[in-house]
């Protein structure tokens, strides 16, 4: 896959098959898009072509949000290369960009730059200033500039409305099944294991922190729950506590793997943790016996997980 940092620095000899939004975890709705995407290049005619952008518009435009991503670019950049896209083009997004009219996009852009065969797009589509422009907009364009125009409808998406929102929903209240469900694979994290207070070690449950990589990278919410990673190419497994460690008056949120039957030295080491199922909230014990106690209890459980799935 092709990957461009700039709308201006794509070139291509042949027309595009394009779609365009943000693309916030690559989930099943997005899926159907973007292979029905990879369907339409007629053996090489045409190019694949996914615009995108960066930072997602809400982090510009509602500067309060505080809107947190399920990828990292990276992330998002891996998702789409596995569907078989050949060309992301991840554009800056800032203001200057937002007050695009929807017919200066669509002729400066997507037919100025992108030589666009055809536009697929979901069924929810809205693009130029004020996203005040819509699929019929979007047709009349077509008809105008010559290029087709594809609606993905809410039926074609499983008959459920997926969205990242309700994904977000669903992983800060510990609904890993259906976030999964939505996302069509496990909702992972990625990042560097740092040395941590080394508590874990001296009860019998030695833990990996895990520092992810980006600030906005949405965590789930607060509780413990059943992971997988890869590791030197083998799969481990094991539990993963988030939260604030409040049994040894934690300040700070932290990330931590216990993984099971596994030893190796993973300092410094970037890692990817997917997120299997949620088992309980995070709790305060009175006691470092009572929190192992509860420890091994978790394990107990998180394996009769693993046994059963």
């Amino acid at each position: 896959m092709k990957i461009f940092h700039s709308i201006n620095d794509f070139i291509s000899t042949k027309k595009t098959i394009l779609t365009l939004g943000t693309f916030d975890g690559v989930h099943a709705g997005h899926r159907k898009i973007l292979e029905r995407l990879t369907q339409n290049v007629e053996k090489g005619k045409y190019e694949s072509l996914v615009l995108t952008f960066f930072p997602h518009p809400r982090m510009v435009l509602q500067e309060q949000s505080g809107i947190k991503l399920l990828n990292t670019i990276p992330e998002k950049i891996d998702l789409l290369e596995k569907i078989g896209i050949e060309n992301l083009v991840i554009h800056p997004f800032d203001e200057s960009f937002s007050k695009l009219t929807a017919q200066e996009f669509v002729k400066n852009i997507l037919v100025d730059k992108f030589h666009i065969q055809k536009i697929i797009i979901g069924h929810d589509h809205r693009f130029g200033r004020n996203r005040t422009a819509n699929i019929d907009d979007l047709i009349a364009f077509g008809k105008l500039y010559d290029f087709e125009v594809e609606q993905i409808s809410v039926q074609e998406v499983n008959d459920v409305s997926i969205s990242s929102t309700k994904i977000r929903n669903a992983l800060m209240g510990g609904n890993m099944a259906l976030a999964n469900e939505y996302l069509g694979y496990k909702y992972f994290l990625t990042g560097t294991v740092f040395k941590g207070k080394q508590l874990g070690r001296t009860i019998g449950f030695r833990t990996a922190n895990l520092q992810p990589e980006e600030d906005y990278k949405l965590i789930p919410g607060n509780g413990v729950y059943v992971v997988k990673s890869i590791i030197n190419q083998k799969t481990v497994y094991g539990m993963m506590n988030i939260g604030f460690n409040p049994t040894v008056a934690g300040e700070n949120l932290s990330v931590e793997i216990h993984f099971f039957d596994f030893d190796a030295d993973l300092y410094n080491q970037e890692i990817r943790v997917s997120i299997l199922e949620y088992l309980r909230p995070e709790q305060k014990f009175d006691s470092i016996d009572l929190l192992k106690k509860q420890l091994e209890i978790d394990k107990e459980t998180a394996l009769e997980y693993l046994n059963n799935h």
